[in-house]
């Protein structure tokens, strides 16, 4: 055997495949594989995004305000009700003009305290658990006064983990997610879910408590949400010792039964004979102050609100009177390969214009996404597609005059996800996407902070024109006295 020529063989081979590895390199992919591992058990992603991803995101059709377009031209806003707002550029849009009805209500409320502002926030998983979202809600109820987390859904995955109120409930309901279901059996409720007490064998019930938040120490005048069915049906308030039953009259599309007035610590509801109602959740509030709704769903990337029963929406709007919704999505949209997002422009634009009919008058506010780092040559970066993201993100929010919170640039901009994970103490997750409780802390105070800057600057635009307005009513009245003295005169 001639070892020496079966050497050099080897080595050749092993060369070639090194310089041929050395010329593929430069046009592979710098990101081939994720390098997080997903648990499945809880991913969920929603169907209308697979749909749009599937149908919209390889097409060259993009008739919306080009990037280039927009970064020429200022934005000017029209004069609402006397008032207008600065103009802006397409990089430093927020839309404060936009939340003038909002910003109107807060007003409202610092003069009369026993008036009430209600916010609905749909978010993804960055606010599963109430994370930002019972920050945003404190400083609201801080500053302005509300007791009470709001509404909330009969089940929850991350029902164990929320602080702000604890929940637990028999494993026999039966639900159905605007995420998976076209065509549920009844209506989907505000929260995007519908759940039924169908298991005639079983008892089916679920249990509150008030949390340890500061102003969610209490459960203030809980009442039960459902929707119409064909069939009456009761339910047992056990609270304390005490075991009150109570009739369900499901005559309309979106029917209340209060639990009990005032405040109370906890109570379990008991469903009996409710099998064919649709039940909604739960809403928690004093009546007075802000309160914000926490409307999270795993995998959501906000396009299934589309799905929304209009006379439904309204139907909870003439009890819970929403004066703004946040939609705070994107988390979901950054994992499909493409950074063409026009698709999702298009698609969030119906599900602004359906909350717009859903719930006449609402401000309603954009949060884009947040940096997410990932591993590109060994090396964590700001993913490639969240700049793209964020971008189509602003577009239709100007487009659907709403207002805007960049995210990505509040916490930092390029790179800032790496510096949440690697400073200490670190303020998020080593996903290098979500954050944790106190960074999530930390978003609820800058997205407040802006929220709150733009209420400031109305306070004082509105200032202004009331007494622009008032100094025209005294020149008007200065000369009508004049006319009448000249009149005396003449008279005299």
């Amino acid at each position: 055997m001639n070892t020496k020529s079966y050497f050099f063989q080897s080595f050749a081979i092993v060369a070639l495949a090194f310089v041929a590895f050395i010329g593929f390199k430069q046009i592979l992919p710098n990101k081939i594989f994720s390098d997080s591992k997903l648990d499945s058990k809880n991913v969920l992603i929603d169907s209308l995004l697979l749909e749009s991803v599937a149908k919209d995101s390889l097409s060259l059709d993009n008739d919306s305000l080009s990037e280039s377009d927009l970064a020429n031209e200022k934005i000017v806003f029209d004069n609402t009700e006397g008032i207008k707002f600065p103009s802006e550029t397409f990089d430093n849009y927020k839309g404060y003009q936009y939340l003038i009805s909002f910003y109107e209500k807060l007003y409202q409320l610092e003069k009369n305290p026993q008036s009430k502002v209600r916010i609905a926030y749909y978010g993804d998983s960055m606010t599963d658990g109430d994370l930002i979202v019972q920050d945003v809600r404190s400083n609201y109820q801080e500053r302005f006064g509300g007791n009470g987390v709001g509404f909330v859904s009969i089940t929850s995955e991350s029902a164990a983990s929320r602080g702000s109120v604890k929940s637990v409930y028999s494993k026999n309901w039966k639900m159905q997610s605007y995420l998976n279901v076209k065509h549920p059996v009844s209506p989907f409720g505000v929260n995007g879910h519908v759940f039924f007490a169908n298991d005639k064998s079983n008892s089916t019930w679920v249990q509150y408590e008030a949390g340890t938040n500061k102003y969610s120490t209490s459960l203030d005048n809980p009442t039960l949400f459902y929707g119409r069915a064909s069939k009456n049906g009761k339910v047992n308030f056990i609270i304390g010792k005490d075991t009150l039953q109570k009739n369900l009259a499901p005559n309309n599309l979106v029917n209340t039964l209060k639990v009990s007035s005032g405040s109370i610590k906890a109570f379990k509801a008991n469903f009996i004979q409710a099998d064919s109602i649709p039940i909604y959740g739960f809403n928690f509030d004093n009546g007075s102050g802000v309160h914000v709704d926490n409307f999270s769903q795993r995998g959501n990337s906000g396009l299934p609100i589309s799905m929304f029963d209009t006379n439904v929406m309204q139907g909870f709007n003439n009890s819970l009177k929403y004066d703004l919704v946040i939609l705070h999505y994107g988390t979901n949209v950054l994992n499909y390969g493409t950074k063409n997002y026009f698709w999702y422009e298009k698609g969030m634009t119906k599900v602004v214009n359906k909350i717009k009919e859903s719930f006449p008058g609402v401000s309603i506010l954009i949060i884009s996404t947040a940096d997410k780092s990932t591993k590109y040559e060994q090396e964590m970066k700001t993913d490639s597609a969240v700049v793209p993201l964020m971008k189509a993100q602003k577009k239709y929010a100007l487009e659907t005059e709403s207002g805007f919170v960049n995210l990505y640039t509040l916490m930092g901009g390029d790179g800032s996800m790496v510096k949440w994970v690697d400073e200490s103490p670190t303020r998020a997750n080593k996903d290098y996407t979500h954050f944790n409780q106190r960074g999530a802390k930390a978003i609820g105070k800058l997205l407040y902070d802006q929220l709150n800057k733009g209420y400031e600057e109305y306070k004082t635009l509105r200032e202004k024109r009331d007494a622009g307005s008032s100094r025209r009513r005294t020149v008007r009245k200065t000369n009508a006295d004049s006319v009448s003295v000249e009149k005396d005169t003449i008279n005299e």
